[in-house]
């Protein structure tokens, strides 16, 4: 390996932030989205490791022509798609800081471990949860949602399934979900042993939201049929529309029936920062678990998730494969070892990159930056309500606006069509950048705006994008 001076670093260094500058402050003025060329594509699938070192000038100039040019698009101002949020300057900075020093966070008394620790304690914070529960940063909420589902089973599985497994379980099992519950609870579900047959799919109301007297109908059937119930999954924020289920009614069904509550905050969750959504976010601190992404609407660099465990105990009790009599905590406070708590041993360091986004906005720049995307997604829905070439297809819920374009004298599948052809025009127009997906069988136009850098012209430019791809011929 090439022996690296200060020299070396500091002009490599200087030329790297060179073209991070160029890519972030420039992108407002490029398409959002930009399909890689076949024959580049080819290239990189073909393109065999060279026998002979390269420098790092020509690294650098490799990726600026081949791989920068041709970005995923959530850096722009008008990239509204999934739920991906542009990067924090900050956060960007953290995450090379944290290459550099490289620690394995499993534990140990360094300073990584004491930046997580602190990390873990603002969202606790946040959600409401006692000092004295437990949590740790992960890849993203689909891991959240595994560990946590995984210490529900350790805790109401009716066995020791650390040492017999499932197999010498009492009775079968159940989990309760909602249609709009995201994929990765029964990627998790399947994972850990239950199978896809033991989710129960609750109905949801007018509005997307899990219904609490149905849930609470199909617990009481489960128990009366000597099924035992595993956990139960709320939403703060679904990924279709933003819904949020009433976390306050779900809790008491949960505590009423003695079932585990996780809820997937993963998107929404942060929003308990602003006054108008506190009150319907604030029961997320009646939940056994809750996940949380801070690479979503906190603007921290991917990979960047949280899970919350309300007891420690049972968290540590699920994961830990050291001996009681032989815990040895080290460093202040006798803190255990994060790997005590999950599945990886070796962690990286992802905590410094959310204690820079977030110490650098501080707690009222967090806040305001939520607050600007839920009055964008109020002026969209505005401008969709005030026009008749568009008309909403869900009730607005925190920054996700579903909305289709109309077209006269149409079937609701001519209609679907007609905006699935709008779509990929405005995608690959590469004016703006918006998903799509089904509500009740009909194809509607999906903007989630967890963006910072998005501004109400940008919303204007999306609207005459939208009615300009649909009169081309």
């Amino acid at each position: 390996m090439h022996e690296w001076s200060r020299e070396d670093i500091r002009r490599v260094g200087r030329a790297v932030v060179d073209l991070i500058a160029d890519h972030l402050d420039g992108m407002g003025d490029r398409p959002v989205f930009r399909p890689v060329p076949d024959a580049l594509a080819q290239r990189f699938l073909d393109a065999p490791l060279a026998n002979e070192p390269q420098s790092p000038d020509d690294l650098l100039a490799e990726f600026r022509d081949t791989i920068e040019p041709f970005p995923f698009g959530n850096g722009h101002p008008r990239f509204w798609g999934w739920v991906n949020s542009p990067p924090a300057v900050m956060g960007v900075f953290a995450d090379a800081l944290a290459a550099a020093m490289n620690p394995s966070c499993a534990g140990g008394n360094h300073a990584a471990v004491y930046v997580e620790r602190q990390v873990v304690n603002w969202f606790k914070s946040i959600v409401g949860f006692p000092q004295e529960s437990m949590g740790l940063l992960v890849s993203g909420g689909s891991m959240a949602t595994l560990t946590a589902l995984n210490v529900a089973r350790h805790v109401h599985s009716g066995v020791d399934v650390r040492a017999v497994g499932l197999r010498g379980a009492p009775a079968p099992f159940a989990f309760y979900v909602s249609p709009e519950t995201h994929a990765c609870v029964r990627k998790a579900i399947e994972l850990l042993g239950f199978g896809s047959h033991a989710i129960r799919t609750i109905a949801t109301d007018g509005d997307y939201r899990m219904d609490p007297r149905q849930l609470d109908a199909a617990l009481a059937v489960d128990l009366e049929n000597g099924v035992r119930p595993i956990a139960v999954v709320a939403t703060a924020g679904t990924t279709n529309t933003g819904a949020i289920d009433d976390l306050e009614a779900i809790a008491d069904v949960c505590a009423r029936r003695g079932v585990w509550l996780h809820v997937d905050g993963a998107y929404g969750g942060p929003a308990v920062l602003t006054a108008e959504y506190r009150e319907r976010l604030k029961a997320m601190a009646r939940a056994d678990s809750v996940a949380i992404d801070p690479h979503k609407w906190l603007f921290v660099p991917v990979e960047a998730g949280l899970v919350l465990v309300r007891s420690a105990d049972d968290q540590r009790a699920a994961f830990s494969l050291v001996p009681p009599y032989l815990r040895s905590a080290t460093g202040v406070g006798g803190l255990p070892w994060f790997s005590e708590y999950g599945f990886q041993q070796t962690r990286g360091f992802r905590a410094l990159k959310v204690w820079m986004t977030m110490k650098h906005a501080g707690l009222i720049g967090v806040t305001s930056a939520i607050e600007d995307s839920l009055a964008l997604a109020r002026y969209l829905a505005d401008r969709i309500r005030a026009d008749d070439a568009f008309e909403l297809m869900a009730t607005p819920s925190l920054s996700v606006v579903c909305f289709r374009m109309t077209l006269v004298m149409a079937t609701d599948t001519e209609i679907d069509g007609f905006n699935r052809s709008v779509l990929e025009r405005v995608q690959l127009g590469g004016e703006a950048f918006l998903t799509g997906t089904e509500l009740r069988g009909r194809f509607v136009l999906r903007a989630c705006i967890v963006n910072y850098r998005s501004r109400r012209e940008d919303i204007d430019r999306l609207i005459a994008a939208l009615k300009s791809c649909a009169t081309i011929e």
